[in-house]
């Protein structure tokens, strides 16, 4: 029983830390993004969100050296699933803020959410201890 309950919570903690990275590049670029409202290319965007994602994932090495998962195998099956759990909640989240009447950045949508996510697992997974 307790290896499930740590299973879960492992598994919960990197979604967790996911999702927290790109609610925090979200509040961030809708303050930024206000005066300039030309679009950028999408891969360009695409390029900038792998890089932001890169760089979030190395900043929560600072504060959350260790895996959170303790298994290799279950570190594998986080780096690919946790990813698109959050590209679906930020997709939820756009669709919420469009529904509300909210500005609608890229990291609203699926495909930019899960590229940060990926992004920030792949360098928590190559790089955590």
């Amino acid at each position: 029983m307790e290896i499930i309950f740590e299973f879960l919570f492992s598994f919960l903690g990197e979604f967790v830390l996911q999702v927290l990275g790109e609610v925090f590049v979200e509040v961030g670029l809708h303050s930024l993004a206000e005066p300039f409202r030309k679009e950028p290319r999408p891969w360009l965007a695409a390029v900038g969100y792998v890089v932001f994602g890169a760089v979030i994932g190395g900043l929560s090495l600072l504060v959350f050296p260790h895996h959170l998962v303790a298994s290799k195998g279950l570190r594998v099956a986080n780096a690919a699933l946790s990813p698109i759990v959050a590209g679906l909640s930020m997709a939820a989240m756009g669709a919420w803020r469009a529904r509300r009447g909210q500005a609608v950045l890229r990291i609203d949508r699926f495909a930019y959410g899960y590229v940060f996510a990926l992004a920030f697992g792949l360098v928590r997974f190559w790089f955590a201890q």
